[in-house]
């Protein structure tokens, strides 16, 4: 019966002069999102809304759950078009409309027009007092309730007239690209895909780098990251993932330092590596998993001293969930059952006994001189070595 859907969105409504940037970015991720769909499409603007046309036979439930995960949606309503012939066509396309759409007919209903052609005979007011008769006596069984109706048919006259009523909650947010870039350090667990998502959903374009340790880490370990990576890139777009070999600096590191400033010295230098790949391709920020508390590296004592490190930007949008929130929404984008599988990523292969939480910036600056003699050569192996999957 569908034949189109409205995109309606929230927050570019109030972008001013620069919305049609970002209306244009949203149209540019919408046609992204279906090119994996059977059907052909047509995504196009006019008068301050965007539609997407069916040009062939398509499947509702799949466009419609690829649309549910582009950023800047904050609605999907699947419309029927209906050609100017008459108010007394439209009143018979409306009364068929809700037999086919509401089987179980709704008690309370509300049409709401809206007349975006002037030259159409009958003003808005006129198209919801005569819809409402016609509707009426088709089902006398309904009644009109203006301030809580249990369905809203919304008319919009333009050069045809639209007709839909059912609104599919998107996932909101601003469309990717409208944001800048940021480099997701990418791990193998439940934390750093949800940052990932949270941030695109603001609208940055994520790339990612993800360190791997052969053959303390498996080959199974890197592809659920990848896999990862492969189910964030539905609401992101392609995301190129750098993989660095991590294994030499690790042993390194392991070798010349107290074991118990591992994991932060370690992280440091992960960080190094990445603000270095970050600057190389354009990224305006990195972006992490970290949630405050939640292990000895997340400590404030523990972050300040890994932020020491960089220069730009360390964004981290889980930092005040508990770990019980961040489940949730990795559920719900889909990612947990990848999350959970047992492959070790290599920060838990090489995890103290006893990680220090409160470190001291002077004390880690001090040990990280032990490293001095092998740690650059060891950098500079890791980043000319590195292999970029693209991934989506």
């Amino acid at each position: 019966m569908f034949t189109a859907f409205l995109i309606k969105y929230a927050e570019i409504g109030v972008k001013g002069r620069n919305r049609y940037l970002f209306e244009d970015a949203l149209v540019h991720q919408i046609k992204f999102a279906l090119k994996s769909c059977d059907g052909k499409f047509l995504v196009h603007k006019t008068q301050g809304r965007i539609y997407v046309d069916a040009l062939t036979e398509f499947d509702f439930d799949e466009v419609a759950a690829r649309l549910q995960q582009v950023f800047g949606i904050s609605g999907i309503c699947p419309v029927v078009y209906v050609e100017d012939e008459g108010f007394e066509k439209l009143c018979q396309t409306v009364i068929d409309y809700l037999a086919e759409v509401y089987p179980d007919r709704p008690k309370t209903f509300k049409v709401a027009a809206r007349r975006a052609r002037k030259d159409y005979p009958l003003d808005s007011n006129e198209i919801n007092a005569d819809m409402g008769e016609a509707i009426l006596n088709a089902y006398p069984e309904m009644r009109v309730d203006v301030h809580h109706p249990e369905m809203k048919l919304n008319i919009e006259v333009r050069e045809k007239i639209y007709i839909y009523s059912e609104v599919i909650p998107g996932p909101g947010g601003m469309p990717v690209g409208t944001g800048g870039k940021g480099m997701l350090l990418l791990s193998g667990g439940i934390d750093s895909p949800v940052a990932g998502y949270m941030v695109a959903k603001r609208g940055v374009k994520i790339d990612a780098v993800y360190f791997h340790a052969p053959p303390y880490t498996s080959e199974r370990a890197k592809q659920k990251v990848v896999d990862l990576a492969r189910i964030v890139s539905r609401f992101t777009g392609p995301i190129y993932l750098h993989v660095i070999n991590f294994t030499d600096i690790q042993l390194y590191i392991y070798e010349k330092c107290p074991h118990e400033e591992l994991t932060i010295i370690m992280r440091r230098y992960m960080m190094r590596i990445a603000e270095h790949i970050a600057r190389e391709t354009g990224c305006l920020g990195l972006i992490t998993g970290e949630s405050l508390g939640q292990v000895a590296s997340q400590t404030m004592a523990s972050l300040a001293v890994t932020n020491e490190v960089c220069t730009l930007p360390v964004y981290r949008p889980l930092i005040g969930f508990d770990k019980q929130e961040i489940v949730e929404v990795s559920e719900k984008i889909g990612t947990f059952e990848t999350s959970i599988q047992p492959f070790e990523d290599c920060c838990t292969i090489f995890v103290a006994k006893h990680p220090v939480t409160k470190p001291n910036g002077n004390i880690i600056r001090r040990h990280e001189r032990n490293l001095e003699e092998k740690i650059d050569e060891l950098v500079r192996t890791a980043l000319v070595t590195e292999e970029l999957i693209i991934v989506e």
